[in-house]
């Protein structure tokens, strides 16, 4: 298998994650992806793409631009408006011995697909005694903005994060998305790949050649003392910024990325909660019943005698997306929710 080949990144912190990619040349998020799935396609010829509009001259925001014309039509094709019925396509493939990529603009278009991923390509390892995988990457993107309203503005991961035998991936850097997809892509089971619009003009030193980050191994973005942030995909960009606007204030804040909702990576959660005694959660998500919840369980279940204060939550409020701009702006969490969470938990 040539996955075997392609050298594994398991630094845990980003000052080795850049001394990793020094020297290297610095690229988009959306450059990376798109490097990721040529280099896929390139290794491993059951690897194929299929999406509404995978082929377009836009090319899924400039992530699968000419990869037909490299790869040809029978590994990168545009789909019919049927998410449900391709899916099970895409599922099926996948049990012959195929390693599709399912692209969805829209992390909306999955709930018309649910059947498919949760009912049947979560469950067939299950169901068969671990003798059969369903390694196959749906790519689903989230964002904000532009008036997307209710029903193309949702972040899901939490529906997702419950469902057993599904991986869950939310990168946060280009270096890091094109890690995590080639992963995700020689992965054994089938992984929902969650991208963040925002994410894709910020640059990164991203290297040329091929390799991997585990599925389930998460990043400290910056050390710190007094309280912990644990965030994914855009909201490490808002955390990062946070930090800057507390450092003025003489707080020390840790920021950890777990980098996948599932599998999560524990030890490095509660390692820092361990040492900073507060903790933060900041999520794209509804609050309720969502990753903040999830990781403040977990804090509450293995770390409660360390922490100083009680866990606080950044998510988006449980009501669905307004559209009108004004509203927009009061919905969505960013770095002055976050500062002034971390003020609220070094309060109590």
């Amino acid at each position: 298998m040539p996955w075997s080949k392609i050298p594994v990144d398991k630094t845990e912190n980003i000052k080795a994650q850049a001394l990793r990619a020094r020297g290297k040349r610095v690229i988009t998020y959306r450059e990376a992806i798109r490097e990721a799935l040529f280099q896929a396609l390139e290794i491993d010829s059951r690897v194929f793409i299929l999406g509404e509009g995978v082929d377009d001259p836009g090319g899924i925001f400039g992530t699968t631009v000419g990869l037909q014309d490299r790869f040809g039509p029978e590994r990168v094709f545009d789909i019919p408006i049927a998410e449900n019925a391709l899916t099970g396509v895409a599922v099926g493939a996948a049990l012959a011995g195929m390693r599709p990529v399912f692209v969805h603009m829209r992390m909306d278009f999955l709930f018309l697909a649910m059947d498919q991923i949760v009912n049947h390509a979560s469950k067939w390892r299950f169901m068969f005694g671990g003798k059969i995988g369903v390694p196959m990457v749906i790519r689903s993107l989230i964002g904000r903005g532009w008036g997307s309203a209710a029903q193309h503005s949702q972040s899901i991961q939490g529906l997702f994060m419950h469902t057993p035998g599904l991986k869950v991936v939310m990168p946060a850097t280009a270096y890091d998305v094109k890690g995590l997809l080639l992963s995700s892509i020689a992965d054994e089971d089938p992984v929902i790949f969650i991208e963040h619009r925002w994410l894709y003009e910020t640059v990164d030193a991203v290297p040329e050649e091929k390799y991997l980050i585990p599925l389930g191994k998460g990043i400290v973005r910056k050390r710190g003392s007094d309280v912990t942030i644990v965030s994914f995909s855009h909201m490490v960009a808002e955390s990062l910024k946070a930090a800057q606007v507390l450092k003025k204030e003489g707080i020390s804040v840790e920021i950890v990325d777990p980098r996948t909702v599932k599998p999560l990576d524990e030890k490095i959660i509660l390692r820092s909660v361990k040492k900073t005694g507060r903790l933060v959660v900041a999520d794209t998500g509804w609050k309720t019943a969502g990753v903040t919840a999830e990781i403040s369980a977990l804090v509450a279940e293995k770390a409660f005698q360390y922490l100083k204060s009680p866990v606080a939550r950044v998510s988006t409020a449980d009501t669905p997306t307004p559209a009108s701009p004004v509203l927009e702006e009061e919905f969505y969490p960013g770095v002055e929710d976050i500062v002034s969470s971390v003020r609220k938990v070094l309060q109590s």
